[in-house]
């Protein structure tokens, strides 16, 4: 088969600048083998593990304790935020539609969250239901080690819909010092020292004008992370055997499906992906949200997860958060956007019963048994073998059946956790450095509560 579609690799400009040009290898030499990778005793595994910090503002008193501006506060087993009174309002020109259109607006912004890793990355995800007529801008502004503040950056445009507004990310924007790829605020040089030491969020909720619609906003929040610099990482012990019954999907039953969705096949893997965990958690699109959808298409939820996962800027489904607040648009389900440190990290969560979905880019000959390379694809690690080896449903199969895959544990910790790789000419490219989208009940089962807790998400 072919690679999978990339997904815009956040790093790559900041591998590049820290490898200097005179050491990256030119296009010319696409014959040339890769590098040998370094490895873990020349000093990878000396490298300090992924530091991450989560802060996500959920419960009554995060929302209490922002500062509002025609929001208020709803109580109850999942407190929410929603417009009380608008506090203006403003006009909006999609760019995607070159529709200008009247919104009334109210915002929301967290206190300052001082992070507990100076970071060379924040990643923001939302939960949120945006019924039509209404939609949500999430921003951030960071602080450096210094003292200077970054400007509010947009980290999304979104509803759960497409018949107000195209979801968008928005591209171009940056500071001396930090750039948003997509959906990830990434400093520029990590060498350079740069680092953000803390943040703040702001939500902006829009409904028609003189209605009383409103946005509902169950979560917002952040992964902070300084992304260590490595080619290979240390491997860990195996210490869990179990499967869990997650249903399988093939992205490559759909090879040319919805053009104005990237067409299907190989650029699905991170919606068919959702879909999967979605499905897991006993949640799926109705007969009537699947009505738009091709008669005898097999798989029409994938579908509808496509075009509710695609970003109209990036001109794909692979955006992470809003594959998180798709499926956060489903009953009582929580989701995020995190960075794992290790697979005893995801060993916990499946023990706990919780499926991860993750992100990683490696050569055909990298990963065993895969038949593919990528530059980026999602899969769902749903267990793990009594050796130790990763189960995971990789929808790049040729159908449902072949989805269920067994990979070496060795190989397929490397290539999700390190942040360096070498693509088949020799370049250096980044790698996500174990960035995963968690996706949970709200009413989870005790062990489940104590697993997320203890890699900060609740």
């Amino acid at each position: 088969m072919t690679s999978p579609t990339s997904r815009r690799t956040v790093l790559t400009a900041a591998l590049a600048a820290a490898a200097g040009a005179g050491t990256v290898a030119s296009a010319a030499s696409a014959s040339a083998a890769p590098p040998a990778v370094p490895s873990s005793s020349a000093g990878s595994s000396a490298t300090p593990e992924v530091l991450v910090d989560n802060r996500f503002w959920h419960t009554y008193t995060d929302w209490r304790c922002g500062t509002g501006d025609g929001t208020r506060v709803l109580p109850g087993a999942r407190p929410g935020l929603v417009i009380a009174t608008p506090a203006g309002r403003t006009d909006y020109t999609d760019p995607h539609t070159g529709v200008t259109a009247a919104w009334d607006h109210a915002t929301w912004t967290s206190a300052v969250h001082r992070s507990a890793v100076p970071a060379t990355e924040v990643i923001a995800s939302w939960n949120a239901r945006t019924p039509a007529g209404t939609w949500i801008q999430v921003e951030l502004s960071g602080v450096y080690a210094d003292g200077t503040a970054t400007p509010w950056f947009v980290m999304g445009r979104w509803a759960a819909g497409d018949g107000d507004i195209r979801r968008t990310s928005v591209d171009g924007q940056g500071d001396p010092h930090s750039s948003v790829w997509t959906d990830t605020l990434a400093v520029d040089d990590p060498a350079s020292g740069v680092r953000l030491v803390s943040y703040r969020l702001r939500l902006t909720l829009y409904r028609t004008p003189g209605s009383r619609l409103t946005p509902t906003v169950w979560r917002v929040g952040a992964m902070a992370s300084e992304v260590p610099d490595r080619f290979t990482v240390p491997a860990s012990t195996p210490a869990l055997a179990r499967e869990l019954p997650v249903p399988r999907y093939s992205q490559n039953i759909h090879i040319g499906r919805y053009p104005e969705y990237d067409n299907g096949g190989e650029a699905w893997c991170s919606p068919t992906s959702s879909q999967m965990i979605i499905e897991h958690w006993g949640r799926r699109p109705t007969e009537e949200d699947l009505a738009w959808v091709k008669p005898g298409l097999p798989d029409p939820q994938v579908c509808h997860a496509a075009r509710h996962t695609y970003d109209y800027q990036y001109e794909g489904c692979g955006n992470w958060p809003f594959n998180a607040a798709y499926a956060a648009t489903y009953r009582d389900m929580n989701a995020v956007v995190t960075r794992l440190g290790s697979l005893t990290d995801l060993e916990r969560l499946i023990r706990a019963g919780i499926p991860v979905i993750t992100s990683q880019s490696f050569l055909k000959e990298e990963l065993t048994g895969a038949g593919y390379g990528t530059s980026g694809h999602l899969m769902t690690v749903i267990g793990f073998t009594p050796g130790g080896d990763v189960i995971a449903n990789d929808p790049a199969s040729p159908d449902n059946d072949a989805v269920r895959r067994v990979y070496r544990r060795r190989e397929w910790e490397n290539i999700w956790l390190r942040t360096k790789r070498y693509d088949a000419n020799g370049k250096v490219r980044s790698g996500t450095g174990g960035v995963g989208y968690i996706f949970w009940p709200a009413e989870s089962a005790p062990s489940q509560h104590r697993a997320l807790r203890s890699l900060g998400l609740v």
